[in-house]
């Protein structure tokens, strides 16, 4: 609109001038005025439309990587649930190995006080209960382990920041969303290791 109207105030500008030869040199200026003037409005849009597709993009990957950082969240809340559940598994053994381990002391005495024949018996239940403490403190020390593994999944999550997930989300090469499953993978194995067996 702006090109038009200053179009339209050098053509005027131009009719009101003095003499012919006069007036086709300040027309031939006017229109080579008005040619820039088109050009340059044009440059201008193409730019404009350039940067709008710039924003719209840079909208998108916003939008992904928020939606990476969600899943990651979830799944991190799904760790979170298992390793509630498998430390609430262990203690429910542990406390049954505990129960087992006091009936065993209970029939040690009992066989204590039975004639000689019973002490093959007796030092039978002192070896598995030897055994049974020996699993107990193995399973603590993992039980630790576990606990140490949880915090680590729980320190990096709470450090995810919006720059960390538009690393992650980086479509050239792809690195941070490698060191991500590798962390992963890693903290999985630490989990899986440190699973107590009967």
């Amino acid at each position: 609109m702006r090109v038009r109207h200053l179009s339209l105030a050098l053509l005027l500008a131009a009719s009101m001038s003095g003499g012919a030869a006069r007036a086709d040199t300040e027309s031939d200026r006017l229109r080579e005025a008005l040619r820039s003037a088109t050009a340059q409005a044009r440059q201008l849009e193409d730019q404009r439309t350039a940067l709008q597709a710039k924003v719209a993009a840079a909208d998108h990957e916003i939008a992904a990587a928020k939606a990476q950082a969600d899943a990651a969240k979830a799944e991190t809340r799904q760790i979170e649930k298992q390793h509630r559940e498998a430390v609430d598994d262990f203690n429910k053994r542990l406390a049954e190995r505990d129960e087992t381990l006091e009936k065993w002391k209970s029939a040690y005495e009992e066989a204590a006080t039975v004639a000689r024949t019973k002490d093959a018996e007796r030092a039978k239940f002192e070896g598995e209960a030897t055994a049974f403490k020996a699993s107990t403190k193995s399973c603590e020390a993992k039980n630790t382990q576990l606990i140490s593994a949880g915090r680590e999944i729980l320190k990096r999550y709470r450090s995810l920041t919006l720059g960390d997930a538009f690393v992650t989300s980086e479509p050239l090469t792809g690195l941070g969303r490698v060191g991500v499953q590798n962390f992963l993978q890693d903290s999985g194995d630490k989990l899986l290791d440190q699973k107590a067996t009967p």
